[in-house]
């Protein structure tokens, strides 16, 4: 039997970078199958490099958690060979307001929640029938601090993420006494994505440090994990106090994200919102 605590086979979306792929050294050992999946193919390569010389057997996806059909195939093809003790999912992307403070592009607002709410739920519905009829099994998703309380110059990603605590927290009360559900809230996190957040980032910490938090608190089977606690214990209290109260807080954490290759195609191509 295994358990949250010893996982032998192990599903990560968005392992080509940042938690994703911290989170599968941390995991990688002799004995485990790491199911690993990611859009970028040299960083994946890196990840399944490092897991492979740490003992581990890997299995790769390399597409995007855009591909339905693709993922769902990949997924229950993995599980197939392999049936899934803790499957992750992490897939996600970053925008935000443009210069000026100016509206979203309208179609990178469509593509973020296209890959972290959709992605996340389709991650999901491919392998959750199958772990309740195993009656075992744990489902983590990869939120934010900033699905606990919106931050205001990133109002797609926010809405997003706040989405995919929700769904982790609808999955654990439906899964309760077949699958655990874990729902991850971090904070600022280094990372390719995080590099192009230009703005405050306080008690910034590594991937592999976050990854750790996260491993630890999977194995307790907590149903949320939230870090670092300087910034956990403040979004808590402004989820308490009059908005106005809690607006100005946010105040400080005024932030640009530089566009990626795709958000900069369209904001060539698009005018904003509609």
């Amino acid at each position: 039997m295994t358990s949250s605590a010893d996982p032998r086979s192990i599903v990560i979306t968005g392992a080509s970078s940042g938690i994703g792929a911290a989170l599968a050294r941390a995991y990688a050992a002799p004995g485990r199958v790491l199911g690993l999946t990611g859009r970028d193919a040299a960083r994946l390569a890196d990840t399944v490099a490092a897991a492979r010389a740490a003992g581990a057997e890997v299995v790769e996806g390399l597409f995007d958690v855009r591909e339905t059909a693709a993922l769902t195939a990949w997924l229950q093809a993995f599980d197939e060979a392999h049936p899934v003790d803790l499957l992750v999912s992490n897939a996600g992307v970053v925008t935000g307001l443009q210069a000026g403070r100016s509206a979203e592009v309208t179609e990178s607002a469509f593509r973020l929640v296209d890959v972290n709410l959709k992605g996340a739920i389709a991650t999901v519905s491919a392998l959750v029938e199958r772990m309740r009829a195993r009656r075992r099994g744990h489902i983590v998703l990869v939120s934010s601090l900033a699905g606990l309380y919106a931050h205001p110059d990133l109002p797609s990603y926010s809405a997003s993420k706040a989405a995919v605590r929700f769904y982790g927290d609808a999955l654990r009360q439906w899964l309760k006494g077949s699958v655990e559900v874990t729902v991850v809230c971090p904070g600022f996190v280094t990372s390719p994505m995080s590099s192009r957040h230009i703005g405050p980032k306080p008690f910034e910490i590594s991937a592999d440090k976050a990854a750790g938090l996260i491993r630890r608190g999977i194995a307790r089977r907590k149903a949320l994990i939230a870090f670092p606690w300087p910034l956990v214990l403040p979004i808590w209290f402004a989820n308490l106090v009059p908005a106005r109260v809690a607006d100005f807080f946010m105040g400080g954490f005024a932030a640009e994200i530089e566009p990626d290759a795709e958000t900069a195609r369209e904001r060539a191509g698009g005018t904003g919102a509609p």
